[in-house]
């Protein structure tokens, strides 16, 4: 088992980056300028469940830039500060869809199976046989046979190998919501208290001493394995005595092992009370009574934003370069004046039972909670926007995501999935537009979650309110690798990522067509559509 380092104490005595390797003796020797290291690359998802009225959401233009009055109709519009660095992938479908006639996923449950194929894109276990069975087994605990999109990035990039996972409003899930798994049927259970957070970033603050060259540019977000990358290179081709490899290769492991990235010089107690990201803020969550989310904890700022700052601080401090923060499910909004739960409301009745006629109102009411996530994800881009970094700012180094669960909460379908990201990680993504990558076309609707309802009476179809099936089903799959290959994730000669691996990643997940989950994993593996969607790509 390899010995670990404490971080902060490991950055203090870079100082040429000579510590570990005594026997490297080019480091002592060569030249080193401080010159400006390029700015990590970090991913930041935000996700939330039940989908939306995707009608109000999207921006009416499709594919192409995008305008200030292209965002003020919609959902969107609190964006429109950072319209410049936003970028809306169009035409994107989501895997193991639930239908009543399970044709397209399969037939466990409406949640279960999608929260956990959403970022492994892998079925889940045990198989339903029934998409109407209430079998514990299968309805409520089937869990997905692969790792998820976090682990795999944090497997190649982030400290301990793991990623960042933090739960909004401290609600456990469950595998009928949970989205993060380490291994096969293996959920993780992330961070939900913001003190225990808080307490592990101030770990990473720095100090006011002088810093080598070397230890500058990690703190500028360079690696202190790059930082060496050519005496390695060098040393890797000579001959030497296998003790002496033996001890190199050790080195890189402990290298690896301290977590790639380390501190930057803006994680500090300055820049974190600029992010309201404070120990009394985070311990002011704790002690909230009722709804965590929207209960303010201070005149601006309510519990869901506490998360979001302290998040903000971990992207500042390169605490991890991927970064997951889970809004939770089945929640009660009674801060926006709502009293019916999330879930029951997406499917447009009062009870979790799912049962009823629609509430009057339900339409609007999930719109509030939508232009609710809408602030929260504006607030936590605005948050990293407002951090320099090298020419640019925090953001322009990030690819903050907000994913949906679904599309339409009622019909539960998956293609013409809302995904809005902002941040084009370093310039590796376009941005100030709407990229349709399915077929480029401006105007693909926005679904028809508006209909039925209106009047209290149920609505005549399960799928009424969904996008037709026949649009927006490029695959999820090949936006996964465009986020990955922009982190720097490697993969190996089959093109899946891989720890170890040179070459780009083309494949992720079992599975790229939502009919193949039908089975539960008995179809053949395979991957249709390779590689990213070079749309998005600057």
């Amino acid at each position: 088992m390899r010995s670990r380092v404490n971080r902060r104490i490991f950055l203090r005595g870079l100082g040429g980056a000579c510590v570990a390797a005594p026997f490297l003796g080019s480091l002592g020797h060569r030249a080193v300028k401080a010159q400006a290291a390029s700015a990590p690359r970090r991913f930041i998802a935000m996700f939330t469940h039940y989908g939306c009225i995707t009608n109000r959401f999207f921006p009416i233009r499709s594919h192409g830039s995008l305008i200030a009055e292209d965002l003020a109709p919609t959902t969107l519009r609190h964006l429109t500060p950072f319209i410049s660095k936003l970028l809306i992938p169009r035409g994107i479908r989501g895997m193991n869809e639930w239908s009543t006639d399970v044709s397209r996923g399969q037939p466990n449950d409406q949640h279960t199976q999608v929260c956990g194929s959403y970022f492994t894109l892998h079925p889940v276990a045990p198989n339903g046989t029934d998409p109407f069975s209430f079998d514990t087994a299968t309805k409520f605990n089937a869990k997905p046979i692969g790792p998820s999109l976090d682990h795999v990035m944090a497997a190649q990039l982030s400290p301990g190998r793991e990623p960042l996972l933090i739960h909004v409003g401290n609600k456990a899930d469950t595998p009928q919501s949970a989205v993060s798994y380490s291994a096969p049927e293996t959920l993780y259970p992330g961070i939900g208290l913001p003190s225990e957070l808080y307490a592990r970033l101030t770990g990473l603050f720095m100090n006011d001493a002088p810093v080598s060259p070397d230890t500058y540019q990690a703190m500028r977000g360079k690696s202190v394995i790059d930082l060496v990358r050519a005496d390695l290179d060098t040393l890797e081709r000579f001959d030497m005595s296998q003790a002496d490899r033996n001890k190199l290769e050790a080195w890189k492991a402990l290298l690896d092992d301290t977590g790639g990235v380390l501190a930057s010089a803006a994680c500090n107690p300055s820049t974190a009370a600029a992010l309201s990201a404070t120990g009394d803020l985070a311990d002011a969550v704790r002690t909230v009574d009722g709804d965590v989310l929207c209960t303010k904890v201070t005149s601006t700022l309510d519990g869901a934003d506490i998360y979001s700052n302290l998040a903000a601080l971990a992207v500042v401090c390169n605490a991890n370069p991927v970064i997951v923060l889970k809004y939770p499910p089945y929640y009660t909004f009674t801060g926006l004046g709502l009293d019916v739960e999330s879930h029951a409301l997406s499917h447009r009745v009062s009870s979790a039972a799912m049962v009823g006629g629609c509430v009057l109102g339900a339409i609007d009411m999930i719109a509030t909670i939508d232009d609710y996530y809408a602030r929260k994800f504006a607030h936590l881009v605005g948050l990293l926007d407002s951090v320099e970094e090298g020419d640019g700012t925090v953001l322009d180094n990030t690819a903050a995501v907000w994913f949906n669960e679904m599309s339409d909460g009622y019909a539960h379908n998956l293609n013409n999935l809302p995904i809005v990201q902002v941040g084009g990680a370093g310039g590796y993504f376009r941005t100030g537009c709407a990229v349709n990558v399915e077929d480029g076309s401006t105007n693909l609707s926005g679904g028809h979650s508006e209909e039925g309802c209106a009047d209290g009476a149920s609505t005549t179809s399960v799928t009424s309110t969904g996008t037709d099936l026949a649009l927006a089903n490029a695959p999820i799959n090949k936006y996964y690798c465009n986020l990955m290959n922009a982190l720097g994730v490697k993969a190996g000669a089959d093109g899946f990522p891989a720890v170890g691996g040179a070459a780009e990643v083309t494949h992720f997940g079992m599975y790229d067509r939502t009919e193949d989950f039908v089975g539960g994993g008995t179809i053949t593996p395979a991957i249709h559509s390779p590689g990213e969607f070079d749309a998005l790509k600057a």
